[in-house]
């Protein structure tokens, strides 16, 4: 296999071809592209306003009590 890349992308040695493979498993596994409806969702979120919350805890505790 790491003759393959060698051969494939012109490299000068083992190690190069090793480095090859690595940097194309982290682009294909490690950082996916992110799906179209993902994308609109941040987006939506981006424009919402912020708001500041003293005690997190008493924040959600009102939030379940309605």
């Amino acid at each position: 296999m790491i003759n393959l890349v060698k051969a494939k992308y012109a490299l000068r040695d083992k190690s190069a071809a090793i480095n090859k493979m690595a940097e194309e498993y982290e682009q294909e596994l490690l950082e996916p592209e992110l799906r179209p409806e993902y994308i609109k969702k941040l987006e939506k979120l981006k424009k919402q306003k912020a708001f500041k919350v003293k005690d997190i805890d008493e924040y959600f505790e009102k939030l379940k009590k309605g």
